[in-house]
């Protein structure tokens, strides 16, 4: 039983894939899985995963409903005992990263978490992910939004529910959530220094109303529409601090 499972889910992402791969191939930690969930891709995406030549890779393609229903297939196949979602186009921040993860899963923690860098096409470094994740980590602090990246955030594979289906941009935000509630606080924090890089413009971001709108519900749900309604109100300054910045 490998410790991790890297997971990347992939549909016609030759354009982003190669960093993804040789982020994986360079890790200095090799305690890990590699599994490819693809979507039936039609580009080169199946030539460029084979070409890597990574150890421990599964290569799934097949057509799915979408990237929450690809990461369901994910947890139904994944055999380590941590679950890293890596997204085609996203990476490791550096080689020890998984090293670097790895001295925390000795206590069983739930969840092991840390910080999120965002890069750009050219893999420039534009800055840290406008959230920051905190020291101590409980699912009540999400009703700040997400404060940990979904990539940044790995889940012990027996603690995992599967992605709800009725949210098409938001379900990881619901599933981080599900899964501390679970954690009951017992969780990790890896440190300052950023564990992943996270490609600017994202399915997310791409579609950020409807993205905000089904997090808006979610929060709902698990926090009550007072609180929810609250808490957003507190989230208008720092919206228009980004809007003026990114003018």
């Amino acid at each position: 039983m490998p410790l991790f499972t890297i997971v990347t889910v992939t549909w016609n992402a030759q354009d982003v894939i190669a960093p993804t791969l040789e982020s994986v191939r360079e890790q200095t930690c090799t305690d890990f899985e590699y599994l490819i969930i693809d979507g039936a891709s039609s580009d080169n995406t199946l030539e460029l995963i084979r070409q890597a030549n990574i150890a421990g890779t599964r290569l799934y393609s097949e057509p799915d409903r979408g990237l929450y229903d690809a990461m369901n297939k994910a947890i139904d196949r994944a055999e380590g005992e941590y679950l890293i979602w890596l997204n085609a186009g996203d990476a490791f921040a550096t080689p020890d990263t998984l090293a670097r993860v790895a001295e925390h899963a000795g206590g069983n923690p739930v969840v092991i978490y840390g910080q999120t860098q965002i890069v750009d096409a050219n893999r420039n470094v534009i800055g840290p992910r406008h959230l920051t994740a905190p020291a101590t980590l409980k699912a009540e602090d999400f009703r700040r939004g997400m404060l940990v990246c979904h990539q940044a955030f790995i889940a012990r594979s027996d603690s995992v529910p599967h992605y709800d289906l009725q949210y098409r941009f938001s379900a990881d935000y619901d599933w981080c959530v599900k899964v501390l509630r679970f954690s009951n606080g017992h969780n990790a924090y890896v440190g300052d220094q950023p564990i992943i890089s996270y490609l600017d413009g994202g399915l997310t971001n791409k579609n950020h109303r409807r993205s905000l709108a089904e997090r808006f519900r979610i929060m709902c749900h698990h926090f009550g529409a007072f609180s929810t309604i609250v808490h957003h109100i507190g989230f208008l300054p720092r919206y228009l601090s980004r809007k003026i910045k990114s003018r």
